[in-house]
């Protein structure tokens, strides 16, 4: 995404100084609503399902935090879980990636500019002499990522996509669950009738 000036001194500011008390995780949202008429209602029962790639043995601590953020959005707006057998009317998955780069797009190629120098010179007149030799040094690499989640709701009678909304997010922040619940909170606000378009939804959590 195209970052403001000001974000991106702020997030420098942060990594080099490293006195901010809090983290700017600056999502760009995008959210497609297609409810049926009179729906959602307040009390609507959900229910979670994974695909077959998010399926194993072992219970997956990231896939469970973002399900558990997700959660906490939908009853936080007036969904409910089910209770024992009840039915639901609306089946939810949550979809999560990222990637992640030796340095951000625009920053230079440290191994472009490592050339070996050598410099000196030796004294007359004297009892001493010297040579010395000198190389630049390489520019340490700060790691920059590129973070997306997508949240999508079912009718969970006809399999029908209801409602889809994606957040965007890339900087040097390290991955943490923190973040990624700032992202869902993004990808989650304005939940049920979002605004059209893809909008910035800026949320700060603490460092």
């Amino acid at each position: 995404m195209r970052r403001r000036l000001s974000t991106m001194l702020l997030a420098t500011a942060a990594l080099l100084g490293g006195c901010a008390s809090v983290m700017r995780v600056d999502n760009e949202v995008q959210s497609f609503p297609q409810w049926p008429a009179g729906a959602p209602q307040r009390g609507d029962r959900f229910a979670f399902e994974r695909l077959p790639s998010q399926q194993s043995a072992a219970p997956s601590p990231g896939q469970d935090g973002l399900e558990l953020a997700v959660r906490d959005a939908l009853v936080g707006w007036g969904m409910q879980l089910p209770v024992g057998q009840a039915s639901v009317r609306w089946l939810v998955q949550v979809k999560a990636g990222g990637q992640r780069l030796p340095r951000a797009p625009w920053d230079p190629d440290p191994w472009d500019r490592a050339q070996w120098r050598i410099s000196g010179g030796i004294g007359f007149g004297g009892r001493h002499g010297g040579i010395a030799l000198g190389f630049p040094l390489l520019n340490l690499e700060h790691p920059y990522y590129f973070r997306e989640i997508a949240v999508v709701l079912r009718d969970a009678a006809s399999g029908r996509v209801v409602y889809e909304t994606r957040a965007r997010h890339d900087g040097r922040w390290n991955d943490s669950p923190a973040l990624w619940n700032a992202m869902v909170q993004g990808a989650m606000r304005d939940f049920p009738t979002p605004p059209a378009g893809v909008r910035q939804v800026n949320i700060d959590i603490p460092r």
